[in-house]
């Protein structure tokens, strides 16, 4: 991360189209949404018009201590509004990445980012009328495709239920109660595990969290709808069997599989040594290891010090992309792959392990 606001002047019409790679974005502005949780506004270093898919995420190429680092977050802003980009971050408590972007990250610096990707976004899940379900700070993705909505459709047809645990800890607050007091057809109710004495029209006024009870009372066609789901792993799971049990058509459910995965806490670059004396040898340059069957191609990448940027460790991002060289590989995601990059030989590393001895290029 450097520090520099010498960018290239130019007038925003004459941005160039932003292309999915890696980018460098200077932060222009820093604002804190609740206590813990701060969003940061991004330009690039060289004017362009941001252009990606409401809720879709960018990874952020950090170095934390000496430590190079990879950490996936949406972008909580909509492309109708394309000239800068903003991430929303919740600061985890032990969080290595979220606390040091709270503290270090400031208007002018330049940080390296790769995106957009995910495939948890309104342009490759059609539907009409919109659920979306949100816990924490899994509001941003949410956030996005409601803005885009208000800004490209005339009244979207929306039931937006988000919980949190107090009025304090309500996210982009006063931009979606905006949005919902201008179209009858935007509606929006705050689940609090605790009620509290501030005004808000929009507060369910029974605390507790999303019950089959509280989904039927406030979106009684949610059957109709094509619902969104993103929030805590926990929270995710109970929403999943929640609509299981009330006979929702699954088809029309998605949630973003991202948010299993906790990326802010700290995992160490060390993999142990596996003592199954079964497994397959992994091969990359001069370095060589043998793998278990259950060890990941990146555990085996990470513990001989080889570098690589591994943000979501879910098969999700697609920042540990590699190319398999010689030998058989299962990966149980590709999705963000295109059809070219599987034919070629190119698996995700976090999400892939050894059939035989492989031979890897980075």
């Amino acid at each position: 991360m450097t520090n520099s606001m010498n960018r290239q002047t130019t007038e925003p019409f004459t941005a160039e189209q932003w292309q999915a790679g890696e980018h460098q974005l200077v932060c222009v502005e820093k604002w804190h949404e609740t206590h813990d949780v701060i969003s940061f506004r991004f330009q690039g270093v060289k004017p362009v018009k941001f252009h990606f898919k409401p809720g879709q995420f960018l990874t952020l190429l950090l170095e934390v201590n000496g430590e190079k680092i990879g950490r996936s977050y949406t972008i909580s802003s909509s492309p109708s509004r394309p000239f800068s980009i903003v991430l929303t971050v919740k600061q985890i408590e032990g969080g290595k990445v979220s606390h040091y972007l709270a503290n270090n990250l400031d208007v002018g610096h330049v940080v390296r980012a790769l995106g957009p990707d995910g495939a948890f976004n309104l342009i490759d899940i059609d539907a009409d009328k919109y659920l979306f379900l949100s816990a924490g700070c899994g509001i941003t993705p949410m956030y996005s495709m409601s803005r885009w909505l208000a800004d490209t459709q005339i009244s979207p047809d929306i039931a937006f239920l988000h919980s949190a645990k107090s009025t304090n800890d309500l996210i982009f607050k006063q931009s979606l109660e905006q949005m919902a007091d201008r179209s009858d057809q935007f509606k929006l109710n705050y689940l609090l595990e605790t009620l509290d004495n501030e005004p808000c029209a929009y507060v369910d006024a029974e605390a507790g969290r999303l019950s089959a009870d509280n989904l039927q009372r406030l979106v009684a066609d949610f059957h109709s709808r094509t619902v969104f789901v993103c929030g805590p792993e926990p929270y995710m799971v109970a929403v999943k069997a929640l609509l299981g049990s009330l006979n929702f058509n699954m088809a029309q459910f998605n949630q973003e599989s991202f948010g299993a995965f906790n990326g802010d806490t700290a995992t160490s670059n060390k993999t142990s040594e596996s003592n199954d004396k079964a497994g397959f040898m992994l091969r990359i340059g001069n370095s060589s290891r043998k793998l278990s069957a259950k060890q990941t191609v990146l555990e085996g990448i990470e513990a001989e010090g080889l570098p690589i940027i591994a943000a979501c460790r879910s098969g999700v991002c697609g920042a540990c992309k590699c190319k398999v060289l010689e030998g058989q590989t299962e990966s149980s995601s590709d999705m963000s792959l295109t059809a070219d990059e599987i034919a070629q030989g190119y698996v995700l590393a976090c999400s892939t392990t050894l059939n035989s001895n492989v031979t890897l290029a980075l």
